[in-house]
């Protein structure tokens, strides 16, 4: 399983440099999940973008809750990317709730795809209005690693922080139609202190 995350950390080096900075969280009965953080390389002050990584989540297949036995190869594998904006918030306290969600899986069964929603319960960083986050679809920054047969390739998925009403929205409207939304809307979905999109027409 060591060498899943070690294929996982060059593919990330490889699309968006060399780590600046790396934490690492261990939940009881759970391996360690690490997150990486990289600076766009001209990410010079406030403005640039920077990413956080997991590290870890993708060691293991997350399997259906609702399977009697778990596969301990089989299954669909995934880390998680948050692109933000630097320097307008304490965006580096994401970490820990990052890693909540990315030990998500092996804790609370949870399939993590595209479309879900995630909450942490908490705002993502101090001053934040979101506690949830949208799980968006794969491919645009990193491409999915395959990894040899039979095991399912990682991919690795962003992730849109949600306010609660937005969150409450796409509860009721789906995954589509809040994105829509940001898009007619031109929301910067990267400012770390924006605020939610106009939810009435």
């Amino acid at each position: 399983m060591a060498d899943v995350s070690k294929l996982v950390e060059a593919r990330l080096r490889s699309a968006f440099g060399e780590p600046d900075a790396r934490a690492s969280v261990t939940f009881l009965g759970t391996e360690r999940i690490e997150v990486l953080r990289f600076l766009e390389a001209d990410a010079a002050g406030e403005g640039g973008i920077v990413r956080y990584a997991t590290l870890g989540m993708s060691a293991a297949p997350m399997t259906d809750p609702a399977a009697v036995l778990a596969d301990p190869e089989l299954g669909p594998r995934a880390e998680l990317l948050l692109s933000v904006r630097l320097g307008a918030a304490e965006t580096d306290q994401v970490l820990r709730p990052l890693a909540v969600l990315a030990a998500s899986p092996q804790v609370e069964g949870v399939v993590v795809a595209p479309g879900a929603s995630l909450d942490v319960g908490e705002p993502l960083w101090p001053g934040a209005q979101f506690t949830s986050v949208l799980v968006a679809e794969p491919g645009g920054l990193v491409e999915d690693l395959e990894l040899e047969a039979p095991l399912d390739p990682v991919r690795f998925l962003p992730l849109l922080p949600m306010t609660a009403n937005e969150a409450a929205w796409k509860r009721a409207r789906g995954a589509a139609a809040l994105e829509e939304r940001w898009l007619r809307h031109g929301t910067d979905l990267r400012d770390p202190l924006r605020g939610g999109v106009p939810l009435t027409d």
